[in-house]
């Protein structure tokens, strides 16, 4: 019998295939011979038969050319930070596209001058929260920490209550991130209760500001005690206000979430937060508060390393101007339209014989908000179903559960339940 490797047809004569000559002018010709050399492998390990090669060869390269690939959230995290934490709206997608080529950025086409960068985002998060004098945007909520400590305090103190050291993930730590400025933190009361007079107490010439972290990734519960902002105000030093999560107005599904506007009206001098999480937008970190102290933050030389990018510009301002994002939405869409997303989904999959069932479920906000949980709805699975909805095209992840996929529909937009039915059914 002849070798059928010896049938495996060459890398040049599978790219003079039409189909892999336009996947080269869309994706570059790096990625496509890689695929096609990929498909020949297959051929040589048995896996694919030789005339199988440019099929598989095609049907492997994606959609655009980047390795990130699209993922259908259903694990019932609104804010799953290894999912890209926030999904932009479509406005702010927009936004993306339009500002994607050659913009005025920073320049003013009527005059024909230079203007402030990013002027229509900042004056859009201005108007968001009235009650800041001032704002600014870097890339990070890390990163306005970290200019807010080397303006504010470098070669000084900052006060500090010992139950808000907090580690923010991946081994980063807020106490190492503020000491890596030149400034030295000034711990006090206890991890579980911290008082006036213990910020009080630890005020001198050498105090640069005091610092309230919020907690956003765990709790400490029984007893304990933190005072306000309001309180802190009064010390008569700078309070600045880490609020993680980019709430800029109170939520009525969120009650005990921080919010820019609330603590800025209580006297914050400064707040800090992140622009992927709450607020629904890009990775971004805001500074609100006092013109004077957000104006120093501006000038000041590191500002420039953290600068945002003309995408993030015009997705923040779409996302802060344009229609309630998908976050929001996600938060109050009723647990009675789920359960019906949720029925239509089963009669489908139960028509192609698939083995599901409804469940209850609890989402969770995710992103540095313990403790709130949103009843929900979920169609369960057998457990095999977990990896191999997992590894397709697009991904949909779920969450195991005793022994069960479960794909929570509260993190699945509803314009995704024909792709995920389509998805199930697939890996039947």
């Amino acid at each position: 019998m002849s070798d059928r490797r010896r049938d495996i047809p060459g890398t040049d004569t599978v790219l003079a295939d039409p189909r892999l000559v336009r996947a080269v002018h869309q994706l570059g010709p790096c990625m496509v011979k890689e695929s096609v050399r990929a498909a020949q492998q297959r051929a040589r390990a048995g896996e694919i038969e030789p005339e199988q090669v440019t099929e598989a060869a095609l049907a492997a390269l994606p959609e655009v050319a980047t390795t990130l690939r699209p993922v259908i959230n259903a694990t019932g995290v609104l804010v799953h930070t290894d999912l890209g934490r926030a999904p932009l709206s479509g406005a702010a997608r927009e936004a993306l596209l339009a500002a994607a080529g050659t913009t005025d950025v920073e320049y003013d086409l009527e005059s024909g001058h230079r203007a402030r960068r990013g002027r229509g985002a900042l004056a859009a998060l201005q108007a968001a929260v009235p009650a800041a004098g001032g704002v600014h945007v870097v890339n990070n909520n890390a990163a306005a920490l970290l200019l807010t400590a080397m303006v504010l305090a470098q070669g000084k103190e900052i006060v500090i209550g010992r139950g808000e050291l907090v580690e923010i993930g991946d081994g980063f730590r807020i106490p190492e991130l503020l000491e890596s400025t030149g400034a030295r933190l000034r711990e006090v009361g206890t991890t579980n209760r911290t008082s006036v007079a213990d910020y009080a107490g630890a005020m001198d010439e050498h105090t640069g500001f005091i610092l309230k972290v919020h907690t956003s990734n765990f709790q400490i519960s029984g007893f304990t005690a933190t005072p306000s902002v309001g309180e802190l105000a009064r010390l008569g030093r700078p309070v600045v206000v880490d609020i993680g999560s980019g709430l800029l107005r109170p939520h009525p599904m969120l009650p005990d979430e921080p919010d820019a506007t609330s603590e800025l009206r209580a006297g914050a001098s400064l707040v800090t937060a992140s622009g992927d999480k709450l607020l629904g937008g890009p990775q971004a970190g805001l500074l609100l508060g006092a013109a004077e102290i957000v104006e120093r933050l501006r000038r000041h030389p590191i500002a420039r390393a953290l600068r945002v990018d003309k995408l993030t510009i015009a997705a923040l301002e779409a996302t802060l101007l344009g229609p309630t994002p998908p976050i929001l939405s996600t938060l109050d869409v009723s647990v009675e339209e789920l359960a019906s997303r949720a029925d239509r989904i089963l009669r489908t999959l139960m028509y192609a014989g698939v083995e599901a069932a409804i469940v209850p479920s609890s989402a969770t906000i995710g992103g540095g908000a313990p403790g709130v949980g949103l009843v929900s709805v979920a169609l369960s699975l057998p457990e095999r179903y977990t990896v191999a909805l997992r590894t397709r095209r697009p991904a949909v992840v779920g969450r195991t559960e005793h022994g069960r996929c479960l794909l929570d529909l509260r993190t699945v937009a509803p314009n995704q339940d024909d792709e995920v039915i389509s998805a199930v059914i697939a890996c039947t």
